[in-house]
């Protein structure tokens, strides 16, 4: 089961929020409502996801980021504005994702189950703006990718997820996972939105 905390300070908010994840089977293990409860609350239950608002009453819960993935958590952040700026911060900061508090609960449902599967989610209107902010920090890319691989790299550029993947290389889901973790790692990237934004200007693309 997908572990997750919740970091969102206004009460009705999160209260939609926690039930519509445990209905749908993934557990709620902590609720924090500020930067500092969050960041000891993730250490102390070693969450899968973080669910973390962006605006908390003692800062920034973007700051938050390195450290959490540094604790081994995937973020994803609730806004109230997606702006490439924005999506941009999250990404750069670690983060894999970025979805609207405006949006329905089973899209944020959805996008939970995704950034735990290791996918990311970013509005494809934004990463426009998100590929060219982190182009100038990748490094060069001197991987040699496989046949399987660069078929892989494609389909993570047409933003396609796990399961997508899947079925059309017609492979088994882990096996799917398999072939986008060995793109990244030859890639160096951190993410599968890094990974595309690498091969974006190495021409792996073209």
């Amino acid at each position: 089961m997908t572990r997750v905390v919740l970091v969102e300070d206004h009460d009705m908010v999160a209260e939609a929020i926690g039930l519509a994840l445990e209905r749908a089977g993934i557990e709620v293990i902590a609720r924090a409502t500020t930067v500092a409860t969050a960041l000891a609350d993730s250490r102390r239950g070693t969450p899968d996801v973080v669910l973390l608002d962006r605006r908390l009453p003692d800062g920034d819960g973007t700051a938050l980021i390195p450290e959490l993935v540094k604790g081994g958590a995937k973020v994803l952040v609730l806004t109230g504005e997606a702006t490439a700026s924005v999506a941009a911060r999250v990404a750069e900061a670690g983060g894999s994702g970025l979805i609207l508090k405006s949006a329905r609960l089973d899209e944020l449902v959805d996008a939970v189950r995704k950034v735990a599967d290791g996918e990311v989610v970013f509005d494809p209107k934004l990463l426009a703006g998100v590929f060219d902010r982190l182009t100038g920090r990748v490094r060069v890319a001197g991987a040699t990718l496989t046949a399987r691989e660069q078929e892989t790299l494609l389909l993570l550029a047409d933003g396609a997820g796990t399961d997508q993947i899947s079925t059309r290389l017609g492979v088994a889901r882990n096996t799917a996972r398999n072939h986008v973790q060995r793109v990244l790692d030859k890639l160096g990237a951190r993410s599968q939105l890094e990974a595309v934004t690498i091969a974006r200007r190495e021409g792996l693309l073209d």
